[in-house]
């Protein structure tokens, strides 16, 4: 991972990526998407991060974010360590689940989890013009991969606040 992409500011504005391990495409069920946004609803009200825009896609998440306390880094490790452990129980336990033992040997390494792909290509956002165009890349993301038309009508987001549609599960933040 390149010097660019890591935090260096611990209480700034990043654009950040969280990749399932071999993109693999977990987040196609509802109930693993749910557990990272309750994991990010936890951060949010009991670790002082700040949710500016979001998007979940089948295989990797894009999120703006900051830490209110300044210990963004502590929190992001927190988070993938937390959801992975939470996430791989899941697909443990859910008895519906047909791809179990696939997912159970792809996301396991030398008897470890590996559900995150190592780093998360931080980019530190210091204007509004490079918010702008990180949201409309976030946003854009279901349309690019062919999912939806409109921006806002992919749940999995926060393109619905933005366009005034419809409150999603985090509660935004206000930059600038």
């Amino acid at each position: 991972m390149g010097n660019e992409y890591v935090v260096k500011d611990q209480g700034g504005v990043y654009f950040v990526t969280f990749t399932v391990h071999q993109w693999v495409d977990i987040f196609t069920r509802k109930i693993y998407a749910e557990i990272l946004l309750d994991s990010l609803k936890y951060c949010q009200l009991s670790k002082g991060l700040e949710v500016f825009a979001w998007v979940i896609m089948s295989n990797h998440c894009h999120l703006i974010l900051r830490a209110k306390n300044e210990d963004l880094s502590d929190i992001i490790r927190d988070l993938r360590k937390f959801t992975a452990k939470k996430i791989f129980k899941e697909i443990q336990q859910n008895p519906v689940e047909s791809r179990k033992k696939w997912l159970e040997m792809t996301l396991r390494f030398e008897n470890q989890i590996w559900f995150w792909e190592k780093g998360y290509h931080g980019e530190e956002i210091f204007s509004n013009t490079f918010f702008q165009t990180k949201v409309n890349y976030i946003h854009e993301n279901p349309i690019r991969a062919g999912i939806v038309e409109k921006a806002e009508d992919y749940l999995l987001s926060s393109a619905g606040d933005f366009h005034g549609v419809r409150r999603g599960p985090l509660v935004l933040a206000h930059f600038g």
